[in-house]
């Protein structure tokens, strides 16, 4: 499913325009991201979706695959999905 599809299904079910869908969607998407990229812990629940979190990757000697020469790559931190037991169930049946 792309955003597209997302927002043609949720507009018809909410009767709004698209438009006006794809507003909402783009907020809420906006929200989880500046939560995660200000918070000092990362993390926004959706209690029975799941859970968005950053991680942190330390940093570590990397490979160049075309050389072979090793190259040092930055610590940095990573955004991560962690579904909830109802999203889980929904897909396990």
């Amino acid at each position: 499913m792309t955003k597209v599809d997302l927002v043609e299904k949720i507009a018809a079910t909410v009767n709004l325009t698209k438009k006006e869908t794809e507003v909402v969607i783009d907020t809420i998407f906006e929200g989880i991201a500046k939560a995660l990229a200000s918070s000092h812990d990362g993390k926004v629940e959706l209690r029975g979706f799941g859970s968005f979190r950053v991680r942190h990757r330390g940093a570590r000697q990397g490979r160049n695959p075309q050389s072979g020469t090793t190259v040092s790559v930055p610590a940095k931190r990573v955004p991560y999905f962690k579904p909830g037991k109802e999203l889980k169930a929904l897909i396990d049946r």
